[in-house]
């Protein structure tokens, strides 16, 4: 993993990414549509959230699936890797939630 060329890093790129990692989360408990995912990742746009999605099921971590219907309903949810990747991800954000109020924030420089 930490040569330069190690095909690993696309994928820990992907995962160590706010929005996929939020993005996995959010499908842990099912599928959603684009707009209830993107109500519950609070502050995405729409672009950020699409990209994400096709990254991510690019990467083979979500299905997305189309129902046809007037109009079109797409919904997404965690394919089987993408529930093995949700794992060490929500002990992530649990660290992080219980461990916010002891780290310093990383400013930026002046």
């Amino acid at each position: 993993m930490y040569e330069a060329q190690c095909p690993c890093r696309g994928m820990l790129d992907l995962l160590a990414n706010k929005w996929s990692a939020l993005a996995i989360g959010a499908l842990e408990e099912g599928p959603l549509r684009f707009g209830a995912l993107q109500r519950r990742l609070q502050g995405i746009s729409p672009k950020v959230l699409t990209q994400t999605l096709r990254r991510l099921e690019g990467a083979g971590l979500i299905d997305r699936t189309v129902y046809p219907a007037v109009p079109l309903h797409v919904e997404y949810e965690l394919s089987p890797l993408g529930h093995s990747a949700s794992v060490p991800l929500k002990n992530l954000r649990l660290w992080v939630e219980e461990n916010v109020d002891l780290a310093t924030a990383p400013t930026k420089p002046v």
